[in-house]
């Protein structure tokens, strides 16, 4: 069985080193001794969220945290595509669904749209309530899916600033796919950004329950998007990014 994982926050595992000792404190470490209940020789993996893992072994749980005994230091590499799922608010914490999933296929950063026909709308103190759930949502599903790398979140978008990533992506070298029931291109086939010294993004863009609206594809086209679809059945919008997402990954030799 695989190690659990529990968070530090980025930078902190700076100066840390195998043979050395770490102290799994606050309420990560709270988690990990008295919730689970590591005791002496149970390997444990703290991450920072930015891709490096420390691998430890408990060698002591106390009042002030878990101490362990440091085996190894990984610095897991961000990968040369980063895969961004841009997803539709939607009711019925459908769109919290989808992003979990996709953390757990691997997703690097998830972006909230609140495309025109999205029933939920996030405005004001809503929107910050709302996006520190997502927060939360790709935190837990990091740590489930064993990830020493916490996708990002963004800020929620609208459609005219979404084309604007859109075409910003694309002029970088990036791709934009936008899934949608009516188009003819398979997402097996579709060209997908070639690996290079920089970091270049495809995003796959998501719909609401109803649908995107004629006028939001003709922009997102028009910025440099590319309409696919994923199979003969429509998937709902909880399910439709991380299907994709699973997809481009095995394509990207993520999963080989």
């Amino acid at each position: 069985m695989s190690a659990p994982v529990f968070l530090a926050e980025p930078g902190t595992l700076v100066g840390v080193a195998a043979g050395g000792a770490y102290l799994l404190d606050g309420s990560e470490g709270r988690h990990a001794g008295v919730v689970q209940r590591r005791g002496p020789g149970e390997r444990v993996d703290v991450v920072d969220g930015a891709g490096v893992r420390l691998v430890g072994v408990v060698e002591s749980v106390g009042g002030e945290g878990v101490h362990l005994r440091v085996d190894d230091v990984v610095v897991e590499p961000a990968p040369d595509v980063a895969l961004v799922l841009v997803q539709a608010l939607a009711k019925g914490d459908r769109d919290e669904m989808a992003i979990e999933a996709a953390t757990e296929v691997g997703a690097d950063g998830v972006l909230p749209w609140q495309a025109d026909r999205s029933i939920v709308v996030w405005r004001g103190e809503r929107a910050a309530k709302s996006r520190a759930r997502w927060l939360g949502t790709v935190r837990a599903a990091a740590k489930q899916s064993r990830r020493a790398r916490v996708p990002e979140v963004g800020t929620a978008v609208d459609s005219r600033a979404l084309a604007q990533r859109v075409r910003a992506s694309v002029e970088a070298g990036g791709a934009a796919l936008v899934l949608h029931e009516e188009a003819a291109l398979p997402i097996a086939d579709v060209t997908l950004p070639g690996a290079g010294t920089a970091a270049r993004e495809c995003l796959v863009v998501v719909g609401p329950e109803g649908g995107i609206g004629d006028d939001e594809l003709a922009r997102l086209v028009d910025a440099g998007a590319v309409t696919v679809r994923l199979g003969p059945h429509v998937l709902r919008t909880s399910t439709a990014g991380p299907v994709a997402l699973a997809l481009l990954a095995q394509r990207l030799g993520r999963w080989s």
